[in-house]
């Protein structure tokens, strides 16, 4: 049986429409699952929406509609953006579904089973925005004066009566935990910021609020309903039917293999998280990765300076898969990255029209004009074809290595040596010109660059998975063929030709972009 492989992304806060940062993740976590599953790998791929929460029932307030009403509104689109995008997601959770409160109760219990939860009342910094409490020391000062959070947001001096978990009872357990599993949390510099926190000292948690009624409520204790937090972590183990844990999917695919995340929520994810699973007896997830931040022109997206885009119109204007590609091959995951509509045209035009859709366009042009489309396969062979074949087989497995690492750019890199590679090969064989002196040699060369597409078509499959099997459907490539066992491997090529397969006249796959006349994006 396939080896299993669950991967989540953060669930979406929908109290606002979906920006291109939950696009970004959306689509990182995409191509990492795709790429598992190229591998062999049984992949579980959970997405969705975290609904609840004070943020939640302010804006549907001010909207004059209820935040269930909100809620599906709201999910629905990120559920749009999600499809718009190819997200292969296997589940889309909300944590409005009633089995979901279930789960989110049974682990209250759990931790409170424990000893880890007790009554008693909470003064101190809060986040509307973050929903989170923050220590006097993690604050600053804006220009104003005003008190900020580290994330720069409004933090309101807040009293009320509130469960606490103890998570003070959990620094020694972590620590020990990040030091007996070093990529636990990665990359490294959001390890160390963890760390460096949780050495600090941890106080314990507030986890329920009184002031608003929009959440799961606390067992035995209506008034209150959960922080949101707990709610919201509690996903991903809703996703697969806990608190049923004898279902066989969460027998399979617990614990997560990885959490894709964004920066900003790293501590809830790699201090807060498995220190409530730790409370509850279960196991903990094996990765935790918190990606940077997809600036604009530079800047921080923000919806009071209007530079925040929807990620439906880019994809509109320039295609799914050039923005999917765009965003893997120029923001080095796990770093801060910055697009513009110039930087997403030149990068696509120059890798993916220029070079690869080049090649692959005058090669199977030439095949259908001069061959009458029959696929080459046999001629004479080269040292020069083996060495070719040879350096797109080297880009593939360095490509295997950096995606399983989840270095995405540096994986795409890799392939795109292999495609330049590739363009110089034909250049300097100059198959045009073997037609008329030796047709032979013209035939091992193009039976040559047809296995060579073929395998990056493949390979780059996870990143532009509509217009690689664009490609490998011209060229006739079986859909079990498209693995990387086959990479290098020219019987496929040459049991095609065999079949009476013939290429027709191709449809270019990566047409040039222009830049919108008016454009701003």
């Amino acid at each position: 049986m396939a080896d299993p492989f669950y991967i989540t992304t953060a669930i979406n806060y929908p109290n606002g429409r979906p920006h291109i940062g939950h696009a970004y993740e959306a689509i990182a976590t995409d191509v990492i699952a795709r790429f598992q599953r190229q591998m062999g790998r049984d992949v579980f791929f959970m997405t969705g929406t975290d609904e609840h929460g004070l943020k939640m029932a302010q804006a549907a307030r001010d909207r004059g509609i209820s935040p269930q009403e909100l809620a599906d509104e709201m999910s629905s689109l990120f559920k749009e953006m999600d499809d718009k995008l190819h997200i292969s997601y296997d589940r889309f959770i909300r944590t409005t579904e009633p089995a979901h409160h279930a789960s989110v109760q049974e682990i209250w219990r759990r931790m409170e089973a424990s000893g880890d939860i007790y009554l008693d009342r909470y003064e101190g910094w809060y986040s509307v925005r973050d929903e989170a409490y923050y220590d006097e020391k993690e604050l600053t000062l804006g220009e104003d004066g005003e008190k900020l959070s580290p994330q720069g947001t409004p933090v309101e001096w807040t009293v009320e009566e509130s469960w606490f978990f103890r998570l003070s009872r959990y620094q020694d357990r972590l620590l020990a935990h990040y030091a007996a599993n070093p990529d636990f949390i990665r990359p490294d510099s959001r390890r160390n910021e963890v760390v460096r926190f949780v050495e600090g000292g941890l106080s314990d948690l507030s986890i329920s609020r009184t002031s608003f009624d929009w959440g799961v409520k606390v067992p035995g204790s209506d008034k209150h309903v959960m922080y949101v937090w707990v709610d919201a972590l509690t996903n991903y183990l809703s996703g697969l039917g806990f608190p049923d844990e004898e279902t066989e999917v969460y027998k399979r695919f617990w614990p997560a293999d990885v959490h894709i995340i964004g920066k900003d929520i790293v501590r809830f994810h790699a201090v807060y998280w498995p220190a409530f699973l730790m409370s509850a007896k279960l196991p903990l997830p094996k990765q935790v990765f918190g990606h940077g931040f997809l600036l604009h022109r530079g800047e921080k997206m923000s919806k009071s300076i209007g530079n925040v885009v929807d990620p439906m119109e880019i994809a509109e204007a320039f295609g799914v898969d050039p923005l999917r590609y765009f965003l893997l091959r120029e923001v080095t995951f796990g770093q801060d990255g910055s697009y513009s509509a110039e930087a997403i045209v030149n990068r696509v035009n120059a890798d993916l029209a220029n070079s690869f859709g080049n090649l692959a366009q005058r090669t199977l042009s030439f095949i259908a004009k001069n061959c009458a489309g029959v696929v080459p396969a046999g001629g004479k062979g080269d040292a020069a074809d083996d060495a070719l074949l040879g350096q797109v087989s080297e880009a593939a497995a360095e490509m295997r290595a950096a995606f399983g690492e989840l270095a995405l750019s540096q994986g795409i890199e890799a392939w795109l040596k292999a495609v330049f590679a590739c363009n110089q090969y034909i250049d300097a064989q100059a198959p045009w010109a073997l037609r008329k002196s030796d047709p032979d040699r013209m035939t091992a060369v193009l039976g040559t660059l047809y296995v060579a597409i073929r395998d990056l078509a493949i390979v780059i499959a996870p990143v532009i998975p509509s217009s690689a099997a664009k490609l490998l459907d011209q060229m006739g490539i079986p859909a079990e063929q498209r693995t990387h066992d086959v990479i290098g491997d020219r019987g496929g090529i040459e049991a095609l030709a065999a079949s009476g397969f013939r290429l027709a006249a191709p449809t270019p796959i990566f047409p040039r972009l222009e830049l919108p006349v008016d454009d701003d994006a």
